[in-house]
């Protein structure tokens, strides 16, 4: 089962709390990454990619099997994904509309997974001022954003709790699946 996969990751490359660049404001999310690659981020060296865990200094666990075969079955993408970001939200926790721009190239899609509690997604334009569309996703839902919408600003608005059992605790598990470099 995926979720067990996910907490085998979780183990090796603990949940860390990232800052945001020059401030270092906590986000709200918690996270983690498997893959050679992880998205980390912190107030002296900002948005990247490594390929160690920034705590621990570990390398980061491989991506599962399971995650790897989505990747297959919805991306036309001929090479596989780098990195998977893991992020834990707890019932309060958001996602400001932002872009996925730290990757060398676009033509990679990126694929999102939610497992646990409901929430709800905006979507915009390649514009931040581009009007905005909101969608609730629900444990199992699969996004790809390619082509046009691979620029897209989105992000969680809100988590409603209690709406599914998946987790131990109440939130959200979102994995995000990203191809890196050329």
């Amino acid at each position: 089962m995926l979720l067990d996969q996910i907490r085998s990751v979780t183990t090796a490359a603990p949940l860390f709390v990232p800052r945001m660049p020059r401030t270092g404001k906590e986000m709200s999310v918690r996270m983690t990454n498997c893959g050679p690659l992880g998205w980390v981020t912190d107030k002296t060296e900002g948005y990247r990619y490594q390929k160690s865990h920034p705590e621990t200094g570990k390398d980061w666990p491989p991506i599962p099997d399971l995650l790897l075969d989505l990747w297959k079955t919805h991306s036309d993408f001929p090479k596989p994904p780098q990195a998977c970001l893991v992020n834990y939200y707890e019932p309060a926790a958001k996602m400001g509309l932002h872009q996925d721009r730290d990757e060398e190239m676009f033509e990679a899609p990126v694929l999102s997974v939610s497992l646990g509690d409901t929430c709800l997604f905006r979507i915009g334009g390649e514009n931040r001022k581009d009007p905005t569309k909101s969608l609730k996703l629900a444990s199992g839902d699969v996004i790809l954003l390619e082509g046009a919408a691979r620029l897209a600003f989105h992000g969680v608005d809100r988590i409603y709790p209690a709406t599914s059992t998946l987790l131990k605790r109440p939130g959200r598990i979102n994995l995000t699946l990203r191809r890196v470099s050329r």
